[in-house]
């Protein structure tokens, strides 16, 4: 009767988790898919701990396992609860990095179970005892996982301006050759003696975590929201794997969600960038070399002032906003709504335009304003805006830059030639607001700043926004 439950459980937890991640595509029923799908893992986890039983005993342990709920439960409330949104990226990215772990310390366990069970047999080979099925998902797990880790870790540096971008020659070799030291090792473990397994198995796993660390360092800054949500696929498929390991019905479908929805987004961040993995993974891009090749000389470029600003937008029939890293820097998410509030009460469209790829991370934008109760349906996507703005008055740039940047189309020499931009030099009047002209996360400088009908109005975009929408009450 027991098991019938915990299979009821396993379930429910799975079926939550498809919807879950289906309601996730949507704006407005993200939330709840969320808190869905984090019933569903507790219905799961409840199970789990009460009803899972081996050779007729059930887990015990209670106070370890609830410790370790209960520490952990903790330390994620306050840190989703503390984190600033712009910060949020490399709270993914630590948190990423965490499901690694765990999976590849489950496979870790797992090895070791195995080895205290024939590490008395020294002549013997580890796969006289061991199923290739077993230990293939155990050292896919290990491996996969560290990766995921070490990356992760990486990656979170990266993003929270600890780790600076790391490359020299001849590093891409040196990354496939440890790479194939990682296989070789893992073949070699299953190949060789059982008194010496343990010891080559932790050999694998170093390696990998070496491998995780090269494998990140030289991706440029530009190419953050790839990597975060390809090593979220890396954790999806470890996890899996330990579904496969306890043969865990709901840990094996989470952990493919996961891998299969970090790698269709993968998929789909490459293409708004136009951009291949493999140029990702191994072009540095938005490194030193690509700021060197993005310095030219533009000549000048013009400012507007708040109440001339003020005017331009009052007086227009559709305002576009085009929100970037620098509104996230600025926490100015409140202050754009309430411009845009404000716009609207004078007769004025407001939409914004979304960029696949704006932020730090996958959705940054999108949740960025979802915190300031910005509407769904006025965030248009890359290809809506830009079919809007050829009859739109005023687009205001907040903090975006290589997204608005005209050169990916025009410039063949510009790192970012190819990649779809926010055609926003169409509509009649631009104005940019930057704290500097100092180039954007790629490196490279803009060419949209330059152009006659932009207009640049420097500041801190919560301080401007809140002058700008003082200017208007004024007019």
């Amino acid at each position: 009767m027991e098991l019938s439950i915990l299979t009821l459980c396993y379930l429910v937890g799975s079926v939550t988790f498809i919807i879950g991640l289906k309601m996730l595509s949507n704006p407005a029923t993200a939330r709840n898919g969320n808190l869905l799908a984090a019933a569903g893992m507790a219905i799961a986890i409840v199970g789990t701990i009460f009803l899972y039983e081996e050779d007729g005993k059930k887990l015990g342990n209670y106070a370890w396992i609830f410790g370790g709920i209960l520490v952990g439960g903790v330390i994620g409330t306050l840190a989703a609860k503390k984190v600033k949104m712009t910060a949020m990226p490399e709270m993914v990215s630590m948190f990423n990095g965490m499901g690694g772990a765990c999976a590849a310390l489950i496979s870790a366990v797992e090895f070791d179970h195995l080895y205290k069970s024939y590490k008395t047999i020294d002549s013997a080979w580890l796969a006289d005892f061991v199923p290739a099925g077993m230990y293939l998902t155990i050292i896919a797990g290990a491996i996969i996982g560290s990766v995921s880790f070490a990356g992760s870790m990486i990656a979170w540096g990266k993003l929270s301006g600890k780790i600076k971008d790391f490359s020299f020659r001849g590093q891409h070799i040196v990354n496939l050759l440890v790479l194939l030291l990682v296989l070789a090792a893992a073949v070699f473990t299953y190949q060789y003696n059982v008194g010496l397994a343990l010891i080559l198995f932790y050999t694998t796993v170093g390696l990998a975590l070496v491998y995780g660390v090269l494998f990140v360092m030289p991706i440029g800054g530009a190419d953050m929201p790839v990597v975060i949500s390809l090593l979220n696929s890396f954790t999806g498929v470890a996890a899996a794997c330990g579904g496969f390991l306890y043969n865990n019905k709901v840990m094996l479908t989470g952990g493919i969600l996961v891998g299969a929805a970090g790698t269709l987004l993968t998929i789909l961040m490459c293409k708004a960038m136009n951009r291949s993995l493999k140029n990702v993974l191994i072009g540095s891009f938005g490194g030193s070399s690509a700021a060197a090749a993005g310095k030219k000389d533009q000549g000048a470029y013009k400012e507007i002032t708040l109440s001339d600003t003020a005017v331009v937008m009052s007086y227009a029939n559709k305002v576009f906003i085009v929100p970037g890293y620098g509104l996230a820097v600025a926490q100015a998410q409140h202050a754009c709504h309430e411009l845009e509030k404000l716009l609207e009460s004078k007769g004025v469209e407001v939409k914004y335009a979304i960029h696949p790829v704006a932020g730090r991370m996958p959705g940054h934008m999108n949740v960025l304003l979802a915190e300031a109760d910005v509407s769904y349906d006025k965030l248009l996507e890359m290809e809506q805006a830009n079919d809007e703005f050829s009859t739109t008055d005023v687009v205001l740039v907040l903090g975006a830059n290589d997204v608005v940047n005209p050169a990916a189309k025009t410039d063949p020499a510009s790192p970012i030639y190819g990649m779809p931009i926010l055609d926003v030099e169409l509509s009649k009047n631009v104005i940019v607001n930057k704290r500097s002209m100092k180039p954007g996360y790629a490196g490279i400088e803009n060419d949209l700043f330059f152009q006659p009908k932009t207009s640049m109005l420097f500041g801190d975009a919560k301080k401007v926004l809140q002058d700008l929408i003082g200017e208007i009450k004024n007019l």
